[in-house]
This record gives C-alpha cells, structure tokens and sequence, in this order.
C-alpha cells in the first residue's frame, strides 16, 4: 500500500464528495463538510499542501478505508 502524501485542499474537497461528503461551508480559511454517517464534520483547510495526518484524521471520521482514498485518488 503506498503512502499518503500531502496534497492540496482542492483535491481533497473533490475525494471527500466523491464518498459522499456534503459541502456545508466555509470558516475563515476551512472548509466544512458532513459525511452521511460521521458522528462530526469534516474540516479541510485551505493550505497549499495538506499534512498527511490531518488527511488520515478526516478519513477516520469519514469512515473511508486507505484502499478508498487511494481509488478516489486515481480518479482525478
């Protein structure tokens, strides 16, 4: 499995509605999104890259396996 590596928040925005996440609103510099069955949002800075451990924070409350993420990945 390769690992996670920064990316930008725009190609985030797109992985998280790609699953299923719902684009609520925006905060100052974060983007906020609701996923179906997460108990909270999930918040997406607007940085130029994002750090691997806020990405595998926001999949954990997605609910979205590392195989997911990854096929989303490759989509765009």
């Amino acid at each position: 499995m390769p690992k996670i590596s920064p990316t930008n928040w725009k190609t985030q925005i797109r992985i998280f509605q790609m699953h299923g996440c719902q684009y609520k609103r925006k905060k100052g510099s974060h983007h906020i999104l609701t996923c179906p069955d997460a108990m909270r949002a999930v918040v997406i800075p607007e940085y130029s890259e994002i750090d691997a451990d806020i990405i595998k924070n926001n999949m954990r409350t997605a609910g979205m396996s590392r195989e997911r993420y990854f096929e989303l990945l490759s989509q765009i």
